[in-house]
């Protein structure tokens, strides 16, 4: 049977892109975590299913709950970067990013003595034109990226001509390796059902859908999840309503799919497939 990768994106609630007009970054410091719980919660389940998973972790949540990024790696898991502070590709100039991505793997190697191999963009915000940032990644010591979404979205993300499967990208001063996020598709058609909304707000055969037809392709399909996805109790933000159905919609079904794709798929880490790859 074919290793999909299982992922989190560990972030609070309040680092949600879709929260950007609404919670000033000058204001995170005062407001309460509550990534802890839902990330042990993952832990003890993935324990149940003998499953292990990449765990893409914010330097800047990294700083302040080490514990956790270090309970993360002793369980046995990959740590990789999501950057420092959730801030998008897409309103990073280039010198800006490569610090970003510089400092989150300098903190998250010294905190667990791990060396850093990925990165995934903050709301997969590496969209065409940006490409530079591939080749910042390769320069800051990565050997992969799943930041290349292969869909087309007008509001931030997609790359619609990214290939959908694992591969290596050629770029000018290396070889890197992409591991994109997982969609359904048919007649030309591409749909997100990695995770995430999908996963929540979706029937759940239609993931399950997509992942089958990775393992019928005998190649790895990528799931994510974020901690505040198993949180239903997290405060509500003032937002509009398509934003209060996509953040909070779904949420008291998250953990029994979680719980239903753990036992009809297996699942490693990214690093795994890429030293096959």
């Amino acid at each position: 049977m074919t290793q999909h990768h299982f992922t989190v994106d560990v972030e609070e609630y309040f680092h949600a892109s879709a929260f950007e007009r609404v919670v000033d970054r000058a204001d995170w410091e005062g407001i309460e975590r509550r990534s802890g719980d839902p990330v042990r919660r993952l832990l003890d389940l993935l324990a149940r299913h003998e499953a292990t998973g990449t765990f893409f972790v914010l330097g800047w949540l990294a700083q302040r709950d080490p514990e956790l990024v270090k309970a993360i790696a002793a369980a046995g898991h990959e740590i990789a970067s999501h950057g420092w502070d959730h801030r998008r590709v897409t309103q990073q100039a280039p010198h800006e990013f490569r610090e970003s991505v510089r400092d989150s793997k300098k903190l998250l190697e010294d905190t667990t003595g791990q060396v850093v191999r990925g990165f995934r963009a903050p709301s997969y915000s590496i969209v065409p034109g940006l490409e530079w940032a591939l080749d910042v990644l390769l320069e800051e010591g990565y050997t992969y990226d799943s930041s290349l979404f292969p869909i087309w979205r007008p509001d931030g993300y997609g790359y619609a001509s990214a290939q959908p499967d694992p591969h290596w990208l050629d770029r000018p001063n290396g070889r890197l390796a992409e591991v994109p996020p997982t969609t359904w598709r048919r007649s030309g058609l591409s749909l997100p059902a990695a995770g995430g909304a999908y996963f929540r707000l979706f029937p759940y055969a239609f993931v399950r859908s997509a992942f089958t037809a990775c393992d019928r392709r005998g190649v790895p399909g990528t799931f994510y999840i974020h901690p505040w996805e198993i949180d239903p109790g997290q405060p509500r933000m003032p937002v509009g309503w398509a934003t209060r159905v996509r953040h909070y919609g779904g949420m008291t079904r998250t953990f029994p799919r979680l719980e239903r794709l753990l036992s009809e798929f297996r699942f490693t880490t990214i690093a795994q497939t890429v030293d096959r790859l």
